[in-house]
């Protein structure tokens, strides 16, 4: 196996995801890119787990502080807000954002339309 390269068997997203599991669970202290490769793969070329990093730091689902020579990072946020921060950058990147909420409240369940209305009403 090249060492530049995932372990086999990664689909596309599941490093990122790995990635945070290792840095919620070592929460609320930040980790860096070296530590990062031992808890997710110490088979991942450094290299690697750096531009997974600097990745996940540029789509906003890492945030980062310097140690040392190196950056270290946590989460964001939690899944919830993950998942909120993804819709919102979706929503942002639609060329009509009526057309886009009104097709999303479309597709909702009633459950979920009611939640939203109870939300909106302040309830």
């Amino acid at each position: 196996m090249d060492v530049h390269e995932p372990a086999p068997g990664r689909g596309k997203g599941e490093l990122e995801a790995e990635i945070l599991a290792a840095l919620r669970a070592a929460a609320p202290r930040a980790l860096t890119p070296g530590e990062v490769q031992e808890r997710v793969d110490d088979r991942l070329a450094y290299t690697t787990v750096v531009t997974a990093l600097t990745r996940m730091h540029d789509k906003g689902l890492l945030e980062r502080a310097k140690r040392g020579r190196a950056f270290a990072y946590t989460a964001a946020a939690d899944d919830s807000g993950l998942t909120a921060r993804t819709m919102r950058r979706t929503l942002e990147r639609g060329s009509d954002r009526e057309a886009v909420l009104t097709r999303f409240v479309d597709e909702l369940s009633d459950a979920d339309e009611e939640f939203l209305r109870r939300l909106f009403d302040g309830k």
